[in-house]
């Protein structure tokens, strides 16, 4: 097990007890370990290869559903025509990240109640369902390295099913931007795949948890990775 030294994150027993009780209400948390879906293994559900295993650190990056319009994910499929396929998958990772840095899309995240509710629904099951170890918030996507004790995929349906009905249900209040759908279709907060990477060793640990704390800076967010409020580099998270 890689050890993550003293950066574990705490969290007010009142704010705890506030984000499972909404949880609790809105019935959208996951099951309990013990009836919660058996890991998977590899599997996958597009282009996108996942890795569902306990006690493995992930790194995991996930995003809003308008932060990549059609427009730029039918330029950048034609951009990684004229690339060999066997560098296509890490280009395009590498081009949507430089995307998602420039701030497309409603950003709802950038509003300080939403990211606070989103830091709060990572840090509410920490040491329960996981052991979360590094956390950035940025304005239309997140990253985060856990360690899983259930299976990946039932975390991230907890997080996303909590976060995106808060931020459809404050959306007007806050004035979030969260498009409105009309007619039979349902709104969507989350786009619904997401990004995990397991974590090789040691070096890849800590080169992992430094572009997590560095994604506001290079995005031109703050001066310093402390000074960004929505992640575990955050004095208040020490």
């Amino acid at each position: 097990m890689i050890n993550p030294g003293n950066a574990k994150p705490q969290l007010g027993a009142t704010n705890n007890q506030k984000v499972k009780r909404e949880e609790a209400e809105l019935g959208l948390g996951v099951p309990a370990p013990a009836q919660a879906r058996a890991p998977k293994g590899w599997y996958s559900r597009g282009y996108l290869p996942h890795l569902d295993v306990p006690d493995i650190v992930q790194f995991i990056t996930f995003r809003l559903a308008d932060s990549l319009p059609q427009t730029v994910l039918k330029q950048l499929e034609q951009e990684l025509v004229q690339i060999p396929i066997s560098m296509r998958e890490r280009e395009r990772r590498k081009k949507i990240e430089q995307w998602l840095d420039a701030g497309l899309g409603c950003c709802a995240l950038a509003h300080p109640r939403m990211a606070e509710v989103m830091q709060q629904t990572l840090q509410i099951f920490d040491g329960e369902r996981y052991r979360l170890i590094a956390w950035c918030i940025m304005p239309n996507h997140v990253h985060v390295l856990i360690e899983p004790a259930i299976s990946l995929p039932n975390i991230l349906q907890s997080w996303k099913s909590f976060t995106g009905s808060w931020a459809i249900s404050h959306n007007a209040e806050l004035g979030l931007g969260v498009p409105v759908a009309t007619g039979a279709t349902k709104n969507q907060f989350w786009m619904r795949e997401y990004w995990d990477r397991y974590i090789r060793d040691e070096k890849h640990f800590h080169s992992t948890i430094d572009y997590i704390h560095n994604n506001p800076v290079k995005a031109g967010l703050c001066g310093e990775v402390h000074d960004w409020p929505w992640s575990s580099a955050h004095a208040g998270h020490r």
